[in-house]
C-alpha cells in the first residue's frame, strides 16, 4: 500500500464465515471507512487459480467447451482451475493443461495475474502461456465433462466481437495473445519451473 492509498482504505473490525463449502467460504466483515463510519462487506474467499494459452505450431490455440452451471451455458474458455493447498502455481498450470487437454508443453511463460471479481472475491487468476505442445490423453476429474477444440485468433476476435466469448479470463488471455503476436507485450519464456 503506498501513502496516497491510506484515504481510500477499509480496516477489519470484526468478521463471520457465513458459509464454508467444498473449496470457497463466503465472509461478512464489518469495516471502517476512511471517514471512520463503518460498512458492511459481503465476499467470496477463493483459493486462486491459473488459466493457460496454450500455443500450437501452427498457431492456434488449444480451448474446452465446458457447461458452466452458475449461468445455465456452455462456455469456451482457455483451460483453467483452482490451486490446491501447497501446489505451485507453475505445477498447477501444467497439471490443468494436461489434465482438461491431454497436451503438455516444453515451453512456458507467465503473462499476468488478474482480479475477476473484486468487488465480491479476493479470487486471482495467474494466465500463463504455453508452446512446444504434445498431445496425450486428458486426464479429467470426477464430474468434469468438456470437448477440447482448436481455435484461430481471429476465431476469437470475431466471438468476443459478436458479445459471444464472456469469460473473463479468456478475453484477457486473447488481448495479451494480440499484444504478445504483435510484438507490443513480450513473454519470458522457459522450459523450467520460474525461480
Amino acid at each position: 500500500m503506498t501513502e496516497a492509498d491510506v484515504d481510500l482504505t477499509e480496516r477489519l473490525l470484526h468478521g463471520e464465515t457465513l458459509l464454508e463449502g467444498g473449496f470457497l467460504t463466503v465472509r461478512r466483515d464489518t469495516v471502517s471507512l476512511p471517514d471512520g463510519s463503518s460498512a458492511t462487506r459481503e465476499y467470496v474467499v477463493h483459493p486462486g487459480a491459473v488459466a493457460v494459452v496454450p500455443v500450437l505450431d501452427d498457431g492456434r490455440v488449444v480451448m474446452v467447451r465446458q457447461f458452466r452451471y452458475p449461468l445455465g451455458q456452455v462456455l469456451l474458455e482457455f483451460p483453467a482451475g483452482k490451486i490446491d493447498p501447497g501446489e505451485a502455481v507453475w505445477d498447477c498450470a501444467r497439471r490443468e493443461l494436461r489434465e482438461e487437454t491431454g497436451y503438455t508443453a516444453r515451453q512456458w511463460a507467465r503473462a499476468c495475474h488478474i482480479h475477476n471479481a473484486a468487488a465480491y472475491s479476493n479470487e486471482g487468476i495467474e494466465i500463463w502461456f504455453a508452446s512446444g505442445l504434445e498431445p496425450g490423453p486428458q486426464a479429467l476429474d470426477t464430474g468434469e465433462f468438456l470437448e477440447v477444440v482448436a481455435v484461430t485468433e481471429q476465431e476469437l476476435d470475431r466471438l468476443a466481437q459478436a458479445g459471444q466469448l464472456t469469460d473473463v479470463k479468456t478475453l484477457i488471455g486473447l488481448q495479451w495473445l494480440r499484444q504478445w503476436r504483435r510484438g507490443e507485450w513480450s513473454l519470458p519464456w522457459s522450459t523450467s519451473a520460474p525461480t
